[in-house]
């Protein structure tokens, strides 16, 4: 065959595409990283604070690897639920116990009718500005 001759090796030209990946899966999940401590940090500046063990419980927990990966976001605190959506109002009793006694209470009380607390969301703004941090982390991703 007369004239120039090019080989195109498709082992190369794959490892290149495999870099690239790399490269942009890695900035994707950098981006989301970020865009998840910025949902942690807003959830904490809404968190209502009496002893701020709910406010230092949210935390983002990256998973997965550089092509498949995730953030989880949220608190351990067993009453986050019912700081986020309030309660309705309830009776509460003695556990173990046959009444309730508390400093500065008259006498023991054998139940106390709670009115319910009103919801304080902390967690759902945080998570409803996902996709407004996302983009502005993912901007410089080419």
């Amino acid at each position: 065959m007369a004239g120039i001759h090019y080989t195109v090796r498709s082992t190369d030209f794959q490892g290149a595409l495999r870099g690239a990946l790399d490269r942009l899966s890695g900035a994707a999940r950098a981006a989301t990283e970020r865009a998840a401590n910025d949902m942690v940090n807003h959830a904490k500046s809404l968190a209502p604070v009496d002893t701020g063990r709910l406010r230092s419980s949210i935390v983002a927990i990256p998973a997965g690897g550089r092509l498949r990966f995730s953030v989880t976001i949220g608190t351990n605190v067993t009453y986050a639920t019912d700081v986020e959506y309030g309660t309705a109002p309830h009776v509460i009793v003695p556990k173990g116990k046959k009444a309730l006694w508390w400093p500065g209470a008259a006498h023991p009380v054998a139940k106390v009718n709670h009115p319910g607390t009103r919801a304080q969301p902390f967690m759902r703004p945080a998570i409803a500005m996902a996709e407004t941090y996302l983009r502005q982390h993912a901007k410089g991703i080419r």
